[in-house]
């Protein structure tokens, strides 16, 4: 429950780089957007399946899962709310690059040493490689 609420609390930035890009250029936002949708499907999972696995209730990880993806629209909603009035180049530089920072230290800080003690050998790392791979083009071929 814990790592799903993380996960949770991770879709709130991602939300509000969605709707910065989006407001800026809708092709950026649009790009963002695929990303982090393809991004959101190991996701869901890393919350769904460990939620099945302890209580056996499809609804609780179902629920669950659907409430981590609406945290985005949560994030996108205090994005439009709080930053609309101020929306500027650095503004969005500066929410790209905290959100960037929130990734990179759930990443690094907390996924990849639970993948770690899940497997064996460099199996986290390919995965970590495979994800930037996914997400590089997908933002190559949208552009």
């Amino acid at each position: 429950m814990l790592v799903a609420l993380g996960l949770s609390i991770h879709n709130i930035p991602d939300g509000m780089a969605i709707f910065v890009a989006g407001a800026k250029d809708i092709r950026l936002g649009f790009a963002i957007a695929a990303a982090i949708a393809i991004h959101n499907i190991p996701l869901g999972l890393a919350i769904s399946a460990p939620i099945y696995h302890a209580t056996a209730s499809r609804k609780k990880a179902f629920l669950w899962s659907l409430f981590s993806g609406l945290s985005g629209i949560i994030g996108a909603c205090l994005a439009a709310i709080v930053l609309m009035p101020f929306l500027s180049d650095t503004v969005m530089g500066f929410v790209f690059a905290v959100v960037g920072g929130i990734m990179a230290v759930i990443a690094i800080d907390e996924l990849v040493p639970a993948a770690k003690e899940l497997s064996s050998e460099h199996t986290p790392i390919v995965g970590v490689m495979a994800g930037m791979i996914v997400t590089m083009m997908t933002l190559w071929l949208l552009e």
